[in-house]
């Protein structure tokens, strides 16, 4: 990138181009005039050793973040007896079309079933089954494993991964001169080395380090308020970096990108060339489309002090952002006004599959469809390959308008992309079948205005502003 491209984007601009790193760094280190100055050290991941890959959808690049907190001083030992394992796991997903990021926590208690993962180095490797905890993965095989389990549970396609210690995280804070957080109610936490005031303040590296520590300190306690407090957190850096003199001055700006390359190892794929193409897409990405949730949990069954996935809710989540369909569409945007004016119920061949547990509902559900409104009704029966919880509408490339007016009939629906799938929509009606409005009132996931919003219900917030208030 050219010294004259760089000199084109505003603050708010290079703040956005963070959301590969910690979210505001990682491509910044491709800044004119520093990029061949800083280096980044890899990690080999194999992925063709993780099996058959979820599909990438267009225009979507799904990262990994990875936080560690590797503990030096007297709490060293802990790393010697249970390895290097991450204590926050983000998947950031940037959808370069909309512009926009959204990311999605995964507790590091969540109970999963790991992949297969070969040995590597010390790691001992692990078959494909074993239930642990998430951030075990790392344990039994590094970055590569931790990236295939994540992958696997989430059935999102991964394009890379990053990781920072939590070392480097203090000093990234304090490099841009502290993050101005509310703090509600006061913190004396001596398991995280902090004790903290109430009210609006700036804290430096050490307090907000302790802080993004701290589970003592929360309302519950768990590792989910701790969540909470991270998102806080790196909206609050966000904020810091876009309004203030960080990005404006050459000497605070080179100490901000070496705090953040310091601390970081990311997989040997991701080159500064493909950091620079992902920052100039998103130069322009404002705050509040920088979405931040925590997958949907329950207690884990086998142990209440652990988490399992909510399977419905969080499967909903997963293939919204699998298809690039978390975003709403910007004003304007989405499919012409001509496109769906075009397409007519006729139009539409569809196969009707009954995901609800009632016994002949697609029978009875398939003569309103083709008579009453006119589609092409191809086949009726049960879902095989597909069994979303919700009711959604599966169409191929170039088939969204026909989908959008499959489900502008229907009460509730979400719309979601299937490379494969072909012309034929496939409609499978799931436990929220509330039938059909005919007034095209339908929720058309990731559609136009009425859509169903996949983060709605789920605590969802924005890099734009502090979900919490001190007034």
């Amino acid at each position: 990138m050219s010294s004259a491209s760089a000199g084109k984007m505003s603050l708010g601009q290079w703040a956005a181009c963070g959301a590969t790193g910690l979210l505001i760094a990682a491509s910044l280190t491709v800044y004119a005039g520093y990029r061949d100055a800083l280096g980044i050290d890899t990690e080999e991941i194999n992925t063709d050793a993780w099996g058959d890959r979820p599909a990438q959808a267009e225009g979507i690049h799904n990262i990994l973040l990875l936080g560690t907190d590797e503990r030096a001083g007297e709490d060293a030992s802990y790393n010697e007896l249970h390895g290097i394992r991450p204590d926050v796991l983000v998947v950031v997903s940037i959808d370069v079309d909309k512009g926009g990021v959204t990311m999605i926590n995964l507790p590091r208690d969540l109970v999963v079933e790991l992949p297969d993962c070969e040995p590597r180095d010390e790691a001992p490797g692990v078959s494909a089954g074993t239930v642990d905890q998430i951030n075990h993965a790392m344990t039994y095989g590094g970055m590569d494993c931790q990236g295939n389990t994540v992958e696997t549970i989430t059935d999102i396609h991964l394009d890379h991964m990053v990781m920072v210690d939590f070392a480097g995280f203090q000093e990234i804070v304090d490099s841009i001169g502290g993050v101005e957080m509310c703090v509600p109610e006061p913190i004396d936490d001596p398991k995280a080395h902090i004790t903290l005031d109430a009210g609006v303040q700036t804290l430096d590296g050490a307090q907000a380090l302790g802080l993004a520590r701290s589970r003592d300190s929360t309302a519950q306690g768990s590792d989910l308020n701790r969540i909470e407090n991270q998102q806080r957190m790196i909206g609050a850096i966000l904020r810091e970096v876009t309004s203030g003199d960080v990005l404006s001055s050459p000497t605070m700006l080179y100490d901000f990108m070496r705090s953040v390359t310091d601390s970081m190892v990311t997989d040997d794929g991701f080159n500064v060339d493909e950091m620079t193409e992902l920052a100039i897409s998103m130069r322009e990405v404002d705050l509040s489309r920088i979405t931040m949730v925590t997958v949907p949990v329950v207690d884990a069954p086998s142990d209440n002090n652990r988490v399992a996935l909510d399977e419905g809710a969080a499967r909903e989540l997963f293939a919204a952002v699998a298809a690039g369909e978390v975003l709403p569409e910007e004003d304007g945007e989405g499919a012409s006004e001509t496109e769906e004016s075009d397409v007519e119920p006729g139009d539409v061949s569809v196969r009707l599959l009954n995901n609800t547990g009632i016994n002949g509902l697609a029978g009875q559900v398939e003569p309103i469809l083709a008579d009453e409104y006119g589609f092409d009704v191809t086949e009726t029966g049960n879902p095989v390959e597909r069994l979303p919880g919700a009711t959604t509408v599966y169409h191929g490339p170039d088939r969204r308008a026909h989908a959008e007016e499959l489900a502008s009939v229907l009460a509730v629906a979400q719309v979601e992309e299937v490379p494969d799938l072909g012309e034929e929509l496939e409609l499978v009606m799931g436990q929220d079948w509330a039938g059909i409005s005919g007034d095209g009132a339908g929720d058309a996931g990731g559609g136009d205005e009425g859509e169903a919003d996949p983060l709605a219900g789920l605590g969802a917030t924005s890099a734009a502003e502090d979900s919490v208030s001190c007034d």
